[in-house]
């Protein structure tokens, strides 16, 4: 399902907010397991669409499921209930992270490897591929995976950088088999 333009209206108002009160490293973080939570928990999802509980009922759930959460966060949840727009939850928290990331030059990369890698590599991947796609620094979430056999497969955005020894060894075998 595509991201709605209902979804970057409520992360922009969100923003703007978090902006005025500097907290946008709080929210965002806040967000993050929001959609963590949300992603997780399909029942979630079902309960807040259920027409059997009141729309009352539905936000003082979400009231008490997100007790940790700041004012701004949780009242953004209970308008969205409020709405019958609780479908739009993740790709509220995708679009606030995505603003919170252009405010500060940064994105969100998977790196795939084989192994974890240490901070220092990291580092390193961050300097090299952030260039590439132009923004400062790379927020990186490590994933490993030993089907790669070797190298590393970086995702940015919609952007995929495949230096994966799986990867080569694919690439050659569709050329072999298209030169036939």
């Amino acid at each position: 399902m595509s991201k709605s333009g209902a979804a970057k209206r409520y992360a922009i108002a969100l923003f703007e907010l978090a902006k005025e009160q500097n907290q946008v490293v709080e929210i965002e973080q806040e967000l993050r397991v929001v959609k963590q939570v949300f992603s997780e928990n399909k029942e979630l999802q079902t309960l807040l669409e259920s027409p059997k509980l009141s729309i009352v009922n539905k936000q003082a759930f979400v009231q008490s499921a997100f007790a940790q959460a700041s004012s701004p966060v949780v009242n953004t949840l209970k308008l969205l209930v409020q709405r019958h727009r609780t479908i739009e939850v993740t790709f509220v928290c995708d679009e606030f992270i995505e603003l919170a990331n252009e405010e500060r030059g940064t994105a969100d990369a998977r790196v795939y490897s084989v192994r974890p890698l240490s901070p220092v590599e990291e580092t390193a991947v961050s300097a090299a591929f952030s260039r590439k796609v132009g923004k400062q620094t790379l927020n990186i979430e490590n994933i490993v995976d030993p089907e790669l056999l070797g190298g590393l497969k970086v995702r940015i955005g919609n952007r995929i950088f495949d230096g994966s020894l799986r990867g080569k060894l694919n690439r050659l075998e569709k050329q072999l088999t298209t030169n036939s």
